[in-house]
């Protein structure tokens, strides 16, 4: 019989396969990026390589060829894996250690905290019910919700996750006030589903293992 921790740990595996390999070193230039980023402005190449110690031309290279990277007109990072400076619709608003920041889907909003080592405050919208939904994540959990029986809907790529990633996954995960609320959203969408609050962060804990297995206590 599957436990609820079995089918976390079966969903993890699948998003973390559908997700870049960015191999030992590039995990390294991944997490400088995120964290560089999280500063709130955009980030150029040489502050990544200085942070991960790479040279400038393999954090070039290595951005480069993963998707899910947006660069401005200089050249700097101001998107990359789920945080991104841009307001984007739907907004899900994130404050990091004071900065300004959003997230791709209401999903990130959840792994991000323990990418970055921060808390975040959070804010978003039920796409059913117009009610903004507050939260505070740290990397160890939701600390606080405005609505106690928020849900988060959720689907399974069924391929890797490319440069349309906003398009094909994104636009599918969203916060609900209420399951009630996603439920209603669900129905619309086949293929989604819910997932409360706590699993959908112990989720984003266990593909950040997966994909960084330094957060874990691994190397790498």
């Amino acid at each position: 019989m599957q436990t609820e921790r079995d089918r976390l740990e079966v969903l993890a595996e699948a998003v973390a396969k559908a997700e870049p390999d960015f191999g030992e070193k590039g995990r390294r230039v991944a997490l400088a990026t995120y964290r560089r980023l999280a500063e709130g402005s955009p980030a150029p190449i040489a502050d990544i390589a200085e942070r991960c110690n790479e040279g400038a031309a393999f954090v070039e290279r290595s951005l480069d060829s993963w998707p899910g990277v947006f660069r401005d007109d200089n050249g700097d990072v101001v998107g990359f894996w789920g945080l991104t400076l841009a307001k984007l619709v739907p907004t899900h608003a994130m404050e990091v250690g004071g900065k300004d920041l959003f997230a791709w889907c209401a999903w990130d909003t959840l792994f991000l905290p323990g990418i970055l080592g921060a808390e975040a405050r959070v804010e978003s919208s039920c796409p059913v019910t117009a009610e903004m939904i507050t939260l505070v994540v740290d990397p160890g959990g939701v600390v606080q919700t405005s609505q106690a029986n928020a849900v988060v809907s959720f689907l399974v790529p069924d391929r890797g996750l490319d440069a349309d990633v906003i398009q094909s996954f994104c636009h599918f995960v969203h916060f609900f006030a209420s399951r009630e609320a996603g439920e209603t959203w669900t129905a619309q969408h086949p293929g989604t589903f819910l997932l409360s609050l706590e699993d959908a962060f112990e989720l984003g804990r266990l593909v950040n293992a997966r994909n960084f297995p330094s957060l874990a206590g691994g190397t790498g």
